[in-house]
């Protein structure tokens, strides 16, 4: 199993740097930040953009790949976004994964004043914004007249480092997301149910992989050919409580079919508080077990 790690946009640079460095020296496939304006708990705190993070992130680092987790429609537009995402690909040397998902109903939307959409025409902006992504990073032109967004000759020049186009990990709980993972993304993640009881949360795992499974065979889609991704810290006890917690994730995730395992970097207080002596560990311990199976 792949493992990755979250690091929260914060930070000022000088105490951000070492941790994305140490991110890579660590051994973690993966690192990522949330792309949010501001963020539940913590948005009257400091706070800074994903794009730019990420920036400074591929020029300390060399081979672990980088992402947003996740970058929603909820304040971008397709075209601008698609050119941040081409210079972020090719700045990070084609490193880059876009976590994408269709974003929820807070501090996001409603700090620029727009009317907040039921959950079904977020749906559907979702798969609009993510169907002008993919033309915008696979076409040298593209002209898209839809529901929710407007594109008039688009150009998309030089493309993307990555062919035909930098990979999509495509966030999707329910249904209609799911069919949008299962047909753009090199990648699904989840976040499981929202619930207080550990064992409730497995089992809604569970039944979300079942889902995902019976979405990618109505297509025609290989489960080998989505890498499977579980954002261990939705669950309702912090992954790197201990090492034998995350032990435990791991081995539970695996037997789910679960390929990559996203855990967060240890904050000092409130959303997952934890201790970097833990983190440390398991990259000691249990990281070294995972690339010998």
């Amino acid at each position: 199993m792949r493992t990755g790690i979250v690091i929260l946009p914060e930070h000022r640079w000088w105490i951000a740097e070492p941790k994305w460095r140490a991110a890579e020296q660590y051994g973690f496939h993966h690192a990522w930040t949330y792309d949010h304006i501001g963020w539940r708990s913590l948005v009257d705190g400091p706070w800074f953009s994903a794009i730019p993070t990420l920036s400074a992130a591929a020029g300390v680092t060399s081979k672990i790949r980088l992402g947003t987790l996740v970058a929603t429609p909820n304040f971008r537009h397709p075209v601008p976004f698609a050119r941040e995402l081409m210079a972020l690909d090719d700045l990070s040397d084609g490193r880059l994964t876009i976590g994408l998902g269709a974003g929820g109903m807070g501090y996001d939307t409603t700090v620029m004043g727009d009317t907040l959409l039921a959950p079904p025409a977020r749906a559907a902006r979702f798969a609009e914004f993510v169907d002008v992504l993919d033309r915008l990073l696979t076409q040298e032109r593209t002209t898209f007249h839809g529901q929710h967004y407007e594109v008039v000759e688009a150009r998309s020049a030089p493309g993307c480092v990555q062919r035909p186009r930098l990979p999509f990990l495509v966030a999707a709980n329910g249904p209609k997301a799911m069919r949008v993972a299962a047909r753009y993304g090199t990648g699904w993640v989840t976040t499981g149910p929202e619930t207080e009881d550990v064992e409730d949360w497995w089992r809604g795992v569970a039944a979300m992989a079942a889902r995902f499974r019976d979405t990618l065979d109505s297509i025609g889609r290989a489960k080998e050919t989505v890498d499977w991704y579980l954002n261990a810290d939705s669950a309702p006890v912090y992954s790197l409580t201990s090492v034998e917690c995350f032990r435990d994730v791991v081995g539970r995730a695996g037997e789910l079919g679960f390929t990559d395992l996203l855990a967060h970097w240890p904050r000092e207080s409130g959303v997952y508080a934890g201790s970097e002596a833990v983190l440390e560990a398991v990259v000691t311990e249990v990281l070294p077990e995972l690339v010998r199976q």
